[in-house]
Order: structure tokens, then sequence, then C-alpha cells
């Protein structure tokens, strides 16, 4: 059973990581196909995704998920509070029987040099580095380039977009500008080689702060909130 990383994050909330080495026909004896998705690979992602769910809880009502407009899938009842992130052969998902929760978990690599413009505003490059200087310079955290932890410029903004996009799904209601409504607000704090923390401040309608978990391996990134 591949569950390659669970975290309890506390007593209601629990996190985990699968690798998706099985075929589909091992997830169906368990998964309720209630999907449209008709690309083998994405529909392996969906089902591996949905899978997890009962192992971190192992009551969780598969059958009672419904997909809201926004596309985000919830329970009714709210019996719990989760949220299922895909990428490569890797499928995430977070579970909360008290709290809204968010997850995302991205490959590292330069497709978000391109987009950079497009989800994240100058001052927060700047925090994210705590340091001063021009902010096309390459990235760190409060570290030297040349120390064994610095962090890459692909693997800093990577993970700064997987931090946007667990607040986003953590919202779970559309219609956010990830420049405009979602801020960093001080600096990556943690070793790169365990975990991370970022303060953030969701800026929809009244402002929230939210502290987003993070974490690398395999040069993936997995980010996460509750809240």
């Amino acid at each position: 059973m591949p569950l390659i990383y669970q975290h309890n994050i506390n007593r209601n909330t629990k996190l985990g990581v699968w690798r998706i080495d099985e075929p589909e026909s091992f997830f169906l004896k368990r998964v309720p196909l209630k999907s449209d998705v008709t690309h083998p690979h994405k529909r392996l992602q969906h089902l591996a995704g949905r899978y997890l769910l009962p192992a971190l809880y192992d009551d969780f009502p598969l059958e009672e998920i419904v997909v809201a407009d926004t596309r985000k899938p919830f329970l009714e009842n709210e019996k719990y509070h989760f949220s299922i992130s895909h990428s490569s052969d890797f499928a995430a998902a977070i579970v909360s029987s008290t709290k809204r929760v968010g997850v995302d978990i991205e490959m590292v690599g330069p497709r978000v040099m391109n987009i950079r413009h497009k989800f994240l505003h100058a001052g927060e490059y700047i925090s994210a580095r705590t340091g001063q200087g021009d902010v096309t310079a390459p990235a760190y955290v409060g570290q030297d380039r040349q120390h064994e932890d610095a962090y890459s410029d692909e693997e800093l903004l990577t993970l700064l977009w997987s931090a946007k996009e667990s607040i986003y799904k953590w919202y779970g209601s559309g219609k956010i500008n990830f420049q405009d409504h979602i801020r960093l607000t001080g600096p990556v704090l943690g070793n790169k080689n365990d975990f991370l923390e970022m303060p953030f401040v969701f800026l929809k309608s009244d402002p929230v702060s939210l502290n987003v978990g993070g974490k690398f391996f395999e040069q993936t990134v997995l980010a996460w909130v509750t809240s």
C-alpha cells in the first residue's frame, strides 16, 4: 500500500500522500466512479485521491460526495471537510472533522517560471526571501545560495504557487485573483528538508490570516491549510 506520507496535523485533521502504482481495478474495488473523467491517467489520479480519504478516516462516506458548481467536492452533511490534489503519479488528501481545509501537490519544474507574473506580487517574493534586492534575483529563504538547504528559483516559486492553490481550495467558491486576494505576509519559516510554515492573508472579503504548511519530497511540493 503506497501511502508514502501521512501527517496527523492535530487530533481532528489528517493529511496523506499516495504514490499511484496500482491499476484502475485496484481503486474501483473501494471507490465509486461518479466522474466523467475520460483520460486514463487523470481517471487514475481521481480514483487514487478519493481512495485516500477512507485511508485517513475509515468511516469517510465516499458515496456521499457531491461536486459543487465550482468543481469542489464536499459532503452535504459536513461530517468531514476535505480537499484532494493530484500531480503526476501522486495524489494528496487532507481531511478534518472540524475545520475547512485545502491541499495542493505540485511537481517542481520550469513551468512555474513562466506564470509567476500571474500569481505572485513583487512584494511577496521579497518577503519569502527575507532579504533585500531585485525581485528578479535568485531566490532563497533566509539562507545563502551556497548552503545545501538553499532554494532554487523553481523550488521557491512552486512552493508559493502550491500554497496559494491550497488556499484557493480552502475557500472553495472560486473567482479568486491569486495576486490580489492571496498575499504572503512574511518569510517562509523552517528547513527545506523538514516542515515549512508560510504566513498568508486572504483578502477576498474580510481579511483572514492563514498559516500554510509545506513540505518538499522527491522533487515535489506539498502545501496545506486548515482554518
